[in-house]
């Protein structure tokens, strides 16, 4: 009998179940290469004929135990791991935008994703189009072009804090024919599950809070295998037409729901060398045990401090989706009523000199280009991840000269508040 495990169970036993006399824990498979008895063997392999494994720049044992517990928690059927986040959303992207195609992303996305589009995929010669998450559908819509291959966003916004509307893009994406492709690496799967609200495609920087102790740097994808690519064969020849590389293989004809991933793996991964470590798996892992217990309280110590932080003479303004007035209320409510994340943006009376001037008072709060860890952290994003863009560009990304990010971690709600109090007052 199947058991539809709850989110909490998943965390801590999903992808890996030890058969008689095995480890409890997943085993690191500390090793570039597999052996095998016959050329005839590893050949089967390499054309894509037999599964297995033959050298870990492709695929690992540890590295795929960890992906099918990520791909369980979000409800998808195939995933894989990636060296970094940033890796995971050019794969996304790539693997069905080359050369001559366009893709639609949310403005409001994480300063190096927007670098990525907008700079070294644009070099690639795929063009993007940048539209607010807050647009009109009719906005949205005149957005496509007949080259479109995807729509791109972020559950929450890093560090604007923007809430994506998944009925609204994935509704103008599927009318166009083409995937919606998420990065949920602030809320989680245990916040939120985005494939539940027909979103295509998900990626994480598992270096957040499904590390949650900065231990590693790392990246996901996940495929629902709900976009039916061969629906849309003409858009997407690299899924729908034979390979050559690989003998003609048809991906969607020969691996169904899993096409996507198979060739993100099989090409991508076999070109780009994007690779998740063994170890860095397993570490991510040991943070996924803890992953359900360690959200609910990120997002207590959140809320606390934005509710602070908002009756504060010296703050100007508070962004987090989680507290009741905010602009994007209704939609956490509506797509993660349990909870959003940690992190909390603000403006400092002042802007740029008092900001700064503010970080430097931080005892508790690290200055660290990091969030989602179990301890506290705060950037002044213009200055650091975020300043290779322009003033207008800043604008447009929801950046003030005035913002700090705070990501809360798990300490005394007390002491993150006691910290912030002391720093802003001087």
């Amino acid at each position: 009998m199947t058991m539809n495990k709850k989110i909490e169970t998943i965390c801590v036993q999903g992808g890996y179940t030890p058969k008689n006399g095995e480890p409890r824990q997943i085993p690191i498979y500390q090793s570039t290469t597999f052996k095998y008895d016959t050329s005839e063997d590893m050949g089967k392999l390499f054309d894509l004929e037999a599964s297995g494994y033959f050298y870990s720049r492709l695929q690992n044992p540890t590295c795929d135990y960890v992906a099918a517990k990520i791909c369980e928690l979000e409800g998808g059927v195939a995933a894989m791991l990636t060296s970094s986040g940033q890796a995971a959303n050019f794969f996304a992207i790539f693997n069905i935008a080359n050369a001559g195609d366009h893709v639609i992303s949310s403005s409001t996305i994480y300063g190096g994703t927007f670098n990525l589009f907008s700079v070294t995929m644009k070099k690639m010669g795929i063009d993007f189009t940048f539209i607010s998450p807050d647009c009109t559908e009719q906005e949205l819509n005149a957005a496509f072009r007949p080259n479109t291959k995807a729509v791109f966003g972020e559950t929450i916004a890093n560090p604007a804090l923007t809430v994506i509307d998944f009925d609204k893009f994935v509704r103008a994406a599927h009318s166009h024919g083409v995937p919606v492709i998420i990065d949920n690496t602030f809320a989680t799967p245990v916040n939120c599950r985005p494939f539940e609200f027909g979103v295509d495609i998900v990626t994480h920087a598992t270096t957040k809070y499904m590390d949650g102790h900065g231990t590693q740097v790392g990246g996901c994808i996940v495929d629902s295998g709900n976009f039916d690519w061969m629906a849309h064969k003409e858009k997407f020849p690299g899924l729908c037409t034979p390979d050559d590389s690989y003998h003609g293989i048809v991906y969607t004809e020969k691996f169904g729901k899993g096409a996507y991933i198979t060739k993100a793996t099989a090409q991508l991964m076999r070109d780009f060398g994007s690779t998740a470590a063994p170890q860095s798996a397993f570490l991510v892992n040991l943070g996924l045990e803890s992953l359900h217990v360690r959200m609910k309280r990120h997002c207590e110590n959140g809320l606390a401090v934005a509710k602070f932080l908002k009756n504060h003479p010296n703050v100007d303004w508070v962004t987090y989706p989680g507290l009741e007035g905010d602009k994007y209320y209704d939609l956490a409510q509506k797509y993660m009523p349990n909870g959003t994340c940690g992190v909390v943006s603000f403006g400092v009376k002042g802007g740029r000199k008092a900001a700064e001037a503010f970080m430097k008072r931080l005892k508790v709060y690290a200055i660290e280009t990091h969030v989602a860890d179990a301890r506290s952290c705060c950037l002044h994003p213009a200055s650091a991840t975020h300043r290779q863009l322009s003033e207008q560009e800043l604008v447009a990304a929801g950046i003030g000269p005035e913002l700090v990010r705070l990501s809360c971690g798990l300490e005394s709600a007390d002491d993150l508040i006691a910290d912030l109090d002391q720093a802003l007052r001087g």
